[in-house]
């Protein structure tokens, strides 16, 4: 019996191996795909072909435990996405996620996602809370996080409808920041007002 288990233990690290190196290769494939993406909504260039489009089991393939390090663009947006919406509805994750990718190549904004989500991490001034919150990043509900992965896999594909209005800010609705009396209001969610550069004001 003994000798059963110990074939049985091998057999399944033998079968272990080859699937983790299928799922590295997956993730490094949804990767660099999702770095092409990023570009294209950086340039305003044309929805991509269904073949430049990240799948679903792709994006599952990366960060599956949410505890990688934020260096791609489908984990920082994702993360964004679960930290910035958190407890919050399908409908408010993705207006999170419209306002990071409305960002991208914008005056005053990195070109990258990760450089969105970053932005002023050296001035301790972040552009989003949970980056330099000084608490972990990591993910405390894998569940969340996989409604998180997939909507920034429909946001990085040009799937997912913006519902901001184009917004560039947004605030929680419980708080009242003195910089949105100079932005203009353009979207609201359950949870979060959203604005724009007022135009009137920038003459």
């Amino acid at each position: 019996m003994r000798l059963f288990w110990m074939v049985i233990g091998f057999t399944s690290a033998l079968l272990a191996g080859p699937l983790n190196a299928a799922d590295t290769a997956k993730a490094t494939v949804a990767e660099d795909k999702a770095e092409v993406l990023e570009e294209k909504v950086a340039d305003d260039a044309p929805p991509p072909k269904k073949t430049e489009t990240l799948t679903p089991s792709e994006v599952k393939a990366v960060d599956p435990a949410g505890q990688a390090p934020l260096d791609d663009s489908i984990t920082c947006l994702a993360r964004t996405i679960y930290w910035e919406a958190k407890g919050a509805d399908q409908k408010d994750m993705s207006a999170v996620a419209s306002v990071v990718l409305n960002r991208l190549g914008k005056d005053g904004f990195p070109d990258t996602i990760c450089g969105v989500v970053k932005q002023g991490v050296e001035s301790k001034s972040c552009q989003f809370s949970w980056w330099c919150d000084g608490r972990s990043d990591q993910v405390e509900e894998p569940q969340r996080y996989d409604i998180a992965k997939e909507i920034a896999r429909k946001a990085l594909n040009q799937q997912l409808k913006d519902t901001t209005g184009g917004a560039l800010y947004f605030h929680d609705r419980t708080v009242r920041p003195d910089w949105a009396k100079a932005y203009r209001r353009t979207a609201q969610t359950r949870l979060f007002l959203f604005y724009k550069p007022n135009p009137a004001l920038a003459r």
